[in-house]
């Protein structure tokens, strides 16, 4: 891989990364319900498992699911299913009590677990494939590009976890907590309009 196209590849996975979606948004919840520490196994199941999302994509198995069309649509009818979950999860997870919040925080395998019925994962897994990987595919540039997001989505998601820690010491009004986990819980469940009307389509 040449640098223009590292370079490239880098400002791509940033800004897939930073931008709001379902993983940022669930990360900036959990700062603010959890602190920074009890989110950790949260947010590096979000890396992994993305990690793994792209392995497999970039091995080929997106082209699986475009020839397939039924199991993409019963992926995203589970992706669905998933999200109203985890908004119902955030819905009621605060205020928190002292340091404990009325539900957990997502463990990693459950994080790792979301980003293979995670919509934005797979946009981000599938156009950074299309764009960035060799035809022929050689295992190396695979490899690179997957540690390559990995080192630059990290900080990115970490930096929502810790904006949620920010709003923490802000939000100590139990109703102004409350207002904040149901917002966060609209946004998820906002996501889903577009794959509700796909799945209708």
């Amino acid at each position: 891989m040449t640098l223009d196209l590292a370079l490239a590849f880098a400002a791509y996975a940033f800004v897939t990364t930073i931008t709001p979606g379902p993983n940022n948004t669930m990360l900036l919840a959990s700062g603010v319900n959890h602190g920074f520490v009890r989110s950790v196994p949260h947010l590096i199941g979000v890396s992994l498992g993305f990690a793994f999302l792209f392995l497999a994509v970039g091995g080929g198995i997106g082209a699986v699911l475009v020839a397939v069309p039924a199991l993409h649509r019963a992926l995203t009818a589970i992706g669905v299913a998933y999200l109203l979950w985890l908004a119902w999860k955030i819905a009621r997870s605060g205020p928190a009590e002292g340091d404990i919040a009325a539900e957990p925080p997502l463990t990693f395998l459950q994080a790792a677990a979301f980003q293979w019925v995670n919509p934005k994962a797979w946009v981000m897994a599938t156009g950074a494939a299309a764009t960035y990987l060799p035809a022929p595919l050689h295992l190396v540039d695979l490899a690179a590009l997957t540690a390559g997001y990995a080192l630059v989505g990290a900080p990115c998601i970490a930096a929502w976890t810790g904006f949620g820690v920010a709003l923490r010491r802000l939000l100590t009004d139990r109703r102004a907590a409350t207002l904040f986990n149901w917002a966060m819980a609209a946004a998820l469940v906002a996501s889903l309009v577009p794959l509700v009307r796909n799945l209708a389509g």
